[in-house]
């Protein structure tokens, strides 16, 4: 009986998608692994931040390293400010809540340089809201809480701003001081800590990370495996046929 002959064609051809299957899923199984990593030390500075002590707010001097890419290496830094809240152009920005549909409520405050800084002094229900049953200070303030970047891009299905109406949906502080004529305004927001049970309720900030990063990894390295495999099973195939 004369022996078959391996498939070289067919084997070439399975043993190319094999190595581009395991080189592909096995680099994205490394690229998670980074990005875990990248994860868990992003949380460790974020919750060290929010537990520091506060530090003055930013000025001018800092604005623009604030509104560009590397922004982000300040938000939920602890900050403290001083000035006089300008409740009469406040802004509500719809939001759901454990109260059911509510607004934050994001109010200009002064500071003694003429700058201007929006505070999210927390929620309030859209009854409270809408009725402005409200807790309004007077007189200078100070405000200690943690540095935000502001929302200029919208989600998927979320309503568009509509600044000429006054309807708020994210609070995207570049609309928000525009429409409300502020030409030195900074280009974050602070959300303030809670200071008691009047409305609104600061204290309200999420500070949560969602990190699947490690069950991306092990499927991607999973998936490795199993064209490492399923490419074993056709070379024994080839072998026993032979």
């Amino acid at each position: 009986m004369s022996q078959a002959r391996i498939r070289w064609p067919s084997l070439m051809i399975a043993t190319l998608i094999a190595v581009i299957g395991i080189a592909g899923f096995t680099s994205l199984g490394v690229w998670q692994v980074q990005r875990l990593h990248w994860k868990l030390d992003l949380i460790e500075r974020v919750d060290a931040r929010i537990h520091a002590a506060p530090l003055p707010a930013p000025g001018p001097e800092d604005w623009q390293a604030i509104a560009s890419a590397d922004g982000a290496g300040a938000e939920y830094t602890r900050v403290t400010l001083r000035g006089e809240y300008l409740h009469r152009e406040e802004a509500l920005i719809y939001t759901p809540s454990d109260y059911g549909p509510a607004f934050w409520v994001l109010t200009p405050l002064r500071r003694d340089d003429g700058t201007v800084v929006l505070v999210n002094r927390g929620v309030v229900p859209e009854a409270e809201g809408r009725a402005g049953d409200l807790l309004r200070p007077e007189g200078e303030v100070t405000v200690t809480g943690l540095l935000r970047l502001s929302e200029d891009h919208r989600w998927l299905f979320a309503r568009k701003n509509d600044p000429e109406a006054g309807t708020w949906y994210r609070r995207d502080v570049g609309s928000i001081t525009t429409a409300k004529g502020f030409d030195r305004a900074a280009p974050y927001f602070v959300d303030a800590e809670r200071q008691g049970d009047d409305w609104p309720r600061g204290g309200r900030t999420v500070v949560s990370f969602r990190n699947a990063h490690l069950s991306y990894a092990l499927t991607w390295f999973a998936l490795a495996a199993v064209v490492a495999v399923g490419y074993g099973l056709v070379l024994r195939m080839e072998l026993r046929r032979r």
